[in-house]
């Protein structure tokens, strides 16, 4: 359940929305134009854009520089190469420095209009508003059946309850926005962190829609690489995986040699891809430690543009 809600002294709250942009220059003056009508619609807010240019090769930044000349509510943050989404991301919710943050994608598949639906529970007191896909127009049956047997894969071997059908299209309370930058590990997993504060959370039903123009930056070794993420930070299912494909050849192998009388046609195999399967799963933690001891950065900036309208919020913020 959530907080009571919230009331702010003698001050308007303000409103940040982070948009990680990665080659997005055929459509980012018309996502801008969005987020600007739906922003100036919500009224008793300031409000700010914080475009992150995840290494973009066509001409992004440059669009980020001409909608921030002249505006003092437009931001740009420029990354020196492609970190990926969830770096970008985290980008900007370092930059930001509203009482809350929305995070939203470029291509316009998620539309801005549903920002109001999201600041409205957060003013009724929830810490973080997830958009939650009722519908996935214009994606390959392929995405949306991974998509969705991913989502239950996770729900089902994390310790945590992550939210299902949501990506990283959400607002997020200013208290959220502090635990998020603050975590230490280098596999970046943004929506599994959420989920594990535990903190009052609800969400909004949405239909996405296809991109407005050029091609999903998420190909399949993208998706997987975020779905390997997601396992490793919000599971330690596949460390027990050693012991059940253990049992598992074991059972088989019984089987085999009580039917057959040859345990060699199932038991030899079985072994070889228990033991390789176990390998594997020891050697996705192994490299996760590895990435963790070497203690990069996760992104780096080449440039900003355009200054914060206040520094970030501080306890005058109260809650009744």
């Amino acid at each position: 359940m959530p907080h009571k809600r919230r009331v702010f002294n003698q001050r308007c709250p303000m409103l940040s929305v982070v948009v990680p942009c990665y080659n997005e220059a055929e459509v980012l003056a018309h996502t801008h134009a969005r987020l600007a009508r739906t922003l100036d619609r919500l009224v008793g807010f300031e409000y700010e854009h914080i475009y992150v240019d995840d290494g973009s090769v066509d001409g992004t930044w440059q669009i980020v520089e001409s909608l921030a000349e002249g505006s003092r509510t437009v931001r740009g943050v420029k990354l020196s190469r492609n970190f990926g989404h969830q770096a970008a991301c985290l980008a900007g919710l370092r930059e930001s420095a509203g009482d809350a943050v929305v995070v939203i994608d470029a291509d316009l598949q998620d539309p801005p209009e549903l920002i109001a639906e999201m600041v409205a529970l957060w003013c009724e007191g929830w810490s973080v508003v997830s958009a939650r896909r009722r519908s996935r127009a214009g994606e390959s049956v392929f995405k949306r059946l991974s998509a969705f047997a991913y989502y239950r894969m996770l729900k089902a071997l994390s310790e945590h309850d992550p939210a299902l059908d949501t990506g990283d299209f959400r607002l997020l309370d200013r208290e959220v926005v502090a635990l998020l930058v603050e975590l230490p590990e280098k596999d970046l997993y943004l929506r599994g962190a959420v989920s594990w504060f535990g903190l009052p959370e609800t969400g909004v039903a949405y239909d996405r829609d296809p991109r407005l123009a050029g091609e999903s930056k998420y190909d399949l070794r993208r998706m997987l690489g975020l779905a390997r993420s997601g396992l490793l930070v919000g599971s330690a299912a596949p460390l027990r995986l050693p012991t059940y494909l253990g049992a598992a050849a074991l059972v088989c192998g019984t089987a085999a040699a009580a039917v057959r009388r040859d345990p060699k046609l199932l038991v030899r195999p079985g072994a070889f891809a228990a033991q390789a399967l176990a390998l594997g799963a020891i050697g996705e933690y192994l490299h996760a430690l590895y990435r963790q001891a070497q203690g990069r950065p996760h992104y780096v900036v080449e440039e900003h543009l355009g200054t914060a309208l206040r520094p970030l919020p501080t306890k005058e913020r109260v809650v009744l």
